[in-house]
């Protein structure tokens, strides 16, 4: 099948390029950018394009299945007017082309938390995206509410660095209702990713199905890889 990435350039994203590329059922992997990859792979199909201006490169969208792990922060953006462009405006604008054209699967990561009803904007925003995507009604949704995502970034983010140190502990502490909410390398996430992704012939329903992958559903997507 043919697998498009959105956010490839980022830590998740970067990961589930890899990933998707590593696995036999895939025979393409997309990849819209604003600069080109280093990674090399005949697999690999890389399109630099304009993100203001996504419907002039409509028939790149033409996959099986879209991964979106496209995401920003605020202070990265540099306003929320800014970081809703990329999390909601862009990652929206990619689900309806790929849905039109012809897509039946979309796996999207959100966030734990994510709320369209949340006071807090990030999980506001996110929620917002999960609603607006749900409604396009692709054959197959799975919704990613992964927590703090653990990994090699180019930037440093202090968060990250923090939760580096003091994962054990705390993921330990956080049992019951709260192990949602436990830190989880974001390489993990992608590998369950592309495991799902291999696995969406097995889950060809006539129904609409909409998944939501949670820590411990993601560990075990995630498997032994």
């Amino acid at each position: 099948m043919k697998v498009m990435v959105l956010g490839a350039t980022g830590l998740t994203g970067h990961l589930a390029v890899e990933k998707q590329l590593a696995k036999p059922e895939v025979s393409a992997v997309v990849v819209p950018l604003r600069r080109p990859l280093t990674l090399d792979h005949p697999k690999l199909v890389q399109h630099v394009i304009d993100f203001d201006d996504m419907d002039a490169y409509a028939g790149i969208f033409a996959v099986d299945a879209l991964v979106c792990c496209i995401g920003t922060t605020i202070s990265k953006a540099g306003s929320k007017e800014a970081f809703r462009k990329v999390d909601y405006g862009y990652a929206l604008a990619a689900a309806r082309l790929a849905k039109m054209a012809g897509a039946r699967a979309m796996i999207l990561m959100s966030a734990v938390g994510a709320s369209a009803s949340s006071r807090v904007f990030y999980n506001r925003v996110k929620g917002e995206l999960e609603n607006a995507v749900k409604a396009l009604n692709f054959r197959y949704l799975s919704i990613y509410h992964p927590g703090l995502l653990l990994g090699d970034r180019q930037e440093q983010r202090t968060a990250e660095s923090i939760g580096m140190a003091v994962l054990p502990v705390v993921n330990h502490g956080l049992i019951g209702p709260l192990r949602k909410y436990r830190a989880i390398e974001a390489a993990r996430v992608a590998q369950a990713m592309a495991n799902e992704v291999a696995l969406l012939d097995e889950n060809d329903s006539a129904d609409a199905i909409v998944e939501y992958r949670e820590y411990p559903h993601i560990q075990s997507l995630a498997g032994n890889s």
